[in-house]
């Protein structure tokens, strides 16, 4: 059995090593596309350069859950690992943007946030705040699975979280689904198209986000972990 904190320094340090990684390859990125600054709308990147991005990301999510898999000695531990590693890397990817290239201005800056399986955008607080949910999830299933608890989820919390999530995600996709919608020539980019990337979002300019949406998100989550925690505490 590996020691609790032992095993959450490791994965810590891990994490931040890997927020680094991302940084430098995204600060290579903007010197490439924006030299005067990075800023909306988007600029259109080659073919080539984009299915190297899209699975860039791809394996990003592959390495986060084969790290906390490996970290974890039963399915709670692992989820846990896995969201917590996931947490620290998005937090520490902006810190270092800013300490290397002081990006972003403030936290209500837009950024373009993933590209699977179709961009999404928002403010940086955004995914800063559900990160900040994932470390408060990952230690209360880790000191329930710690004290010996039954620490798995039960399908009501489980529905909840997902909606949560869903919610979120359409909350930082619906700008690019808004921006495409009714127009004739619609088309998602995969990494299968042969177009440029961002080729149909050249004329997006972000203006309002959808906070009611991602609070109801994060409502939902926040609820979910709750409600866990509650019937942790009955049990223990």
């Amino acid at each position: 059995m590996k020691p609790l904190l032992k095993t959450i320094l490791y994965i810590t340090i891990f994490s931040i090593a890997m927020g680094y990684l991302e940084t430098a390859i995204v600060v290579y990125l903007r010197a490439l596309y924006y030299p005067s600054g990075f800023g909306f709308p988007m600029k259109t990147i080659d073919h080539g350069n984009a299915v190297t991005e899209f699975w860039r990301e791809a394996a990003t999510i592959v390495m986060l859950f084969t790290t906390g898999y490996l970290a974890g000695n039963n399915k709670p531990q692992r989820f846990a690992f896995f969201i917590y590693s996931f947490a620290i890397w998005d937090i520490f990817y902006y810190i270092f943007l800013k300490l290397l290239i002081n990006w972003p201005a403030s936290l209500f800056t837009w950024d373009i946030l993933f590209l699977i399986p179709l961009p999404w955008v928002g403010p940086v607080l955004a995914p800063c705040l559900v990160s900040l949910s994932m470390i408060l999830f990952a230690f209360i299933i880790l000191y329930s699975n710690e004290k010996g608890l039954k620490a798995n989820m039960i399908s009501t919390e489980r529905l909840i979280i997902v909606l949560g999530c869903l919610i979120i995600v359409t909350s930082f996709v619906k700008g690019y689904i808004y921006n495409l919608y009714g127009r004739h020539d619609f088309k998602i980019w995969t990494p299968l198209s042969q177009s440029q990337l961002f080729a149909d979002f050249m004329t997006y300019i972000p203006v309002e986000y959808s906070w009611w949406l991602f609070s109801i998100g994060e409502l939902c989550i926040l609820t979910a972990i709750a409600m866990y925690f509650g019937r942790q505490t009955k049990i223990g």
